[in-house]
């Protein structure tokens, strides 16, 4: 495993492992977010500008809105397809395939783990902290100063001065102010001034705004959890829904993310039930609060800003009293 850092290095690291590739694809975690498809969408764009065969291989069945209205506008622009298909597209030499993974390092998290056995050469590229669960033999890209994964790749596209038409520049420009709430949270002047290249490049806040537009009765929902709010310390928000209401993992963030703007607040959690047996915990922090030590003692992950954990066949109350308890011993 070798981890690189430096733009100007990544870039010709990136560079490097794409031109000895013949055939790319591109994966990001499960439950896309407009950073994560934003990212793919990217590097997709960056891989044609090199003349590469390259494939995004999406499994999600349902989307949250701002994905799916992108996937909708892009259907039949870009080569998307799904685990079950990727035998049909890859070289017949092994070396000449590299199978990139964006906005994530871990095995469990994404789109299908069994991809990454049937391709032998890996990068990641990704903003998040590296752990146990970092996917192995890989070539490791990772920045963690950088707001997003979306970041890393609008600063590669300047670094060989490609073309980038508006629309996959406003996707670019969505995945930053996702990831940064709107650039209230883990933001660097490198983030402005990358926001600032986009809209250079014609990227619409009008259309970012538009792929960012919530539902109405998901916000109502979301803000049911907002009714059954604790502090634990006086620094730690928390807050938990009702185990017969079913949330998306999206959703949980969102809430999260919100919590961050009470007085006195450095870090916050927020479960709730995301499918049939599975769990969900959403963190947050604005850097001040080691999240990341609490999460991955539940066997999730994340960074210094935001993370999340999933578990199976529990109940909210028993993840919610080992939180509790896990919070407890980091406070004392």
């Amino acid at each position: 495993m070798s981890i690189i850092k430096g733009k100007k290095f990544e870039g010709r690291k990136i560079s490097f492992a794409i031109r000895k590739a013949k055939t790319v694809f591109l994966m990001a975690h499960k439950n896309l977010d407009l950073d994560a498809l934003g990212s793919s969408i990217g590097m997709y764009m960056f891989l044609k500008n090199r003349r590469r065969k390259c494939y995004i291989i999406i499994d999600d069945k349902n989307h949250e809105p701002g994905v799916d209205k992108v996937l909708k506008e892009l259907d039949g622009c870009i080569n998307i397809i799904k685990t079950e298909k990727i035998e049909e597209y890859l070289h017949p030499k092994k070396n000449k395939n590299l199978l990139i993974i964006l906005d994530t390092n871990k095995t469990d998290l994404v789109q299908n783990k069994e991809v990454l056995k049937k391709i032998e050469n890996k990068m990641i590229i990704d903003h998040h902290e590296l752990g146990k669960t970092t996917i192995k033999n890989a070539i490791i890209i990772d920045d963690k100063k950088a707001s997003s994964t979306c970041e890393m790749i609008a600063n590669l596209i300047e670094l060989y001065d490609i073309d980038l038409e508006p629309y996959y520049a406003t996707i670019l420009l969505s995945g930053i102010v996702l990831d940064t709430n709107n650039f209230t949270l883990n933001t660097t002047v490198d983030t402005f001034y990358t926001a600032y290249y986009l809209a250079s490049m014609g990227a619409s806040a009008k259309k970012v705004q538009y792929l960012l537009k919530q539902n109405i009765e998901e916000y109502t929902e979301r803000q049911k959890l907002m009714s059954a709010i604790e502090t634990i310390d006086e620094k730690v928000a928390f807050t938990k829904a009702s185990p017969y209401t079913q949330y998306r993992r999206e959703d949980l963030a969102k809430v999260a993310d919100t919590l961050l703007f009470f007085n006195n607040i450095e870090a916050s959690f927020v479960i709730g039930k995301i499918g049939k047996d599975e769990i969900g915990l959403s963190a947050r922090s604005l850097g001040n609060y080691d999240i990341i030590k609490i999460l991955e003692k539940l066997g999730g992950g994340g960074d210094t800003y935001n993370g999340a954990a999933r578990f199976e066949n529990t109940t909210i109350s028993k993840v919610e009293q080992e939180l509790k308890k896990l919070i407890k011993e980091e406070g004392e």
